[in-house]
């Protein structure tokens, strides 16, 4: 098996786990000098690529330290219980509010069900493993671990979800951000460069926490960010102002919404124009047919995660 992989900079490749589509959901591979370690799984048919990606970097299972996880939604976590089976000597490293799910994912998976229902789950997901309390370490919050003399360290922020945290890497000065600094896809890319948009996904979406989540990953100084979904981007400042602006977009079309007979129907529609706006505003030059290709899961999943903040927050 063949993994489709990018080598980006300092050590670090980013593998496409081949969730959902090709170049939505990546995985990165971080080496220092024959040690390494996975950020996020994708899910649990992601593993073989995972491995083969490792193996073509001419190391091998047991040379894998740690499989750390930005947050539990399975398509960051769904496969680590499996890729933990595969690495002897790897520790997974997840939030404390997370690890628990990890330990036992029975509740985790009810939820994913609740969200997308049980058999696009189980077709999506397939069965999540646990993985034995004695191998996960539990950061708290601003501590670092070592990856062979190389430090990460491990800073929470909420607002996407509460069991989420970044990891900063000084080396490469960059931060892994998971979903806390939006997606940006690569289709979406302009002769103006990246542009990124937030994440709302169900069920803990808190914009407050998510502006302080962005000023707390520009808080480190990074030059790049690493994300999940998709892979490495740069012209930070710029981005950085295109998140506080989109979670702000975002309270906006939840709210002009909310008392509406059809509602999600209309904060779909409400995100979908969101993006075509911003889109066209950025030079993209696709049709909105092809906008909706790319887009039309963070679209539903965004939907949703507004309407469970409007429900808690009138709670």
């Amino acid at each position: 098996m063949t993994a489709a992989t990018t080598t980006l900079n300092d050590g670090i490749v980013a593998i496409d786990t081949e969730y959902a589509r090709s170049l939505q959901d990546a995985s990165h591979l971080v080496i220092e000098d024959g040690r390494a370690a996975f950020v996020d799984t994708g899910v649990k048919d992601s593993v073989p690529l995972l491995i083969a990606a490792l193996r073509a970097q001419g190391l091998d299972v047991g040379d894998v330290d740690y499989v750390i996880l930005t947050h539990v939604h399975l398509d960051h976590a769904g496969g680590a219980g499996r890729l933990m089976q595969e690495l002897p000597n790897a520790r997974c490293v997840v939030h404390r509010y997370g690890a628990r799910h990890m330990i036992d994912p029975a509740k985790l998976v009810a939820g994913t069900e609740a969200v997308y229902g049980v058999e696009q789950t189980r077709k999506t997901y397939g069965t999540i493993l646990p993985i034995d309390e004695r191998r996960i370490h539990v950061p708290e919050d601003g501590d670092w671990i070592s990856l062979n003399g190389r430090e990460l360290q491990l800073l929470d922020t909420e607002g996407h979800a509460r069991h989420h945290h970044v990891i900063n890497d000084p080396a490469s000065k960059g931060v892994f951000t998971g979903d806390s600094f939006g997606v940006s896809y690569r289709e979406l890319d302009t002769d103006n460069g990246e542009i990124v948009f937030p994440t709302s996904t169900p069920v803990q979406f808190d914009p407050v926490e998510a502006h302080k989540a962005v000023d707390r990953i520009m808080g480190c100084e990074p030059e790049q960010l690493y994300l999940t979904h998709y892979s490495r981007v740069r012209n930070l400042e710029r981005l950085a102002e295109q998140m506080h602006r989109g979670i702000d977009a975002y309270v906006a079309i939840a709210q002009q919404h909310e008392h509406d007979a059809g509602r999600s129907a209309n904060i779909r529609a409400g995100l979908t124009d969101y993006y075509a706006e911003q889109l066209a505003d950025h030079g993209y030059t696709g049709s909105r047919a092809e906008m909706l290709e790319v887009m039309d899961i963070d679209i539903e999943l965004n939907a949703q995660g507004l309407e469970f903040w409007l429900e808690k927050r009138n709670q």
